[in-house]
């Protein structure tokens, strides 16, 4: 079965369409609040079609998953007691809330950063750091710092690596894609 082959091929076709810089924007910005699809699968193929633009497109992700961060932290702030604590319980997430908190207990503002650099889910650390009234200004400057080294990075390896990079990560695309479901499941497995 080649699911994640057509998967990127589908992105590549996007990534061409005259509207993918506001699909890409928007992505970024709803993964950074409750989207489960991370904006690296559209950034890489965009980056990679167009290598000229691979940096204006890495600060455009970069700048919507910032404010996407933003809106996640304002939920969190605003609405978590009234909103939020009653679909956590209700969905049985309250052991994943309190392993955030006791993250953000041990590390502070570094998970922020942590969070936004690695495949960890950003989202949950957004609204997090809203309703436990995390400093705003720590968690912008390492909002930042983590998801532009993450986006910029991305950006950076399809410039770079060009069309031989295409070549690889077509012939690869299925093991990575199948690594990342198995790590994602080790990882929940872990933390919950």
């Amino acid at each position: 079965m080649r699911l994640f082959e057509s998967c990127y091929d589908m992105a590549l076709r996007w990534a061409k369409h005259r509207h993918a810089t506001k699909y890409l924007s928007g992505l970024s910005f709803s993964e950074s609040v409750f989207f489960p699809i991370p904006p690296d699968v559209m950034l890489a193929p965009m980056a990679l079609s167009q290598p000229e633009k691979a940096w204006r497109l890495a600060f455009i992700t970069t700048l919507a998953s910032i404010l996407g961060g933003v809106a996640g932290y304002c939920l969190g702030y605003f609405t978590f007691d009234a909103w939020l604590a009653p679909i956590i319980a209700e969905w049985g997430y309250g052991d994943k809330i309190a392993k955030a908190i006791e993250w953000f207990e041990t590390y502070g503002v570094w998970v922020v950063f942590l969070a936004g650099f690695s495949p960890i889910p950003y989202k949950i650390f957004t609204v997090s750091a809203g309703f436990l009234q995390m400093a705003l200004l720590p968690f912008l400057l390492a909002s930042a710092i983590g998801r532009g080294a993450r986006f910029f990075l991305v950006a950076g390896l399809m410039r770079w690596g060009g069309a031989a990079m295409e070549q690889k990560l077509r012939q690869y695309v299925e093991i990575i894609g199948w690594s990342v479901v198995v790590l994602a499941f080790i990882a929940y497995l872990l933390l919950r």
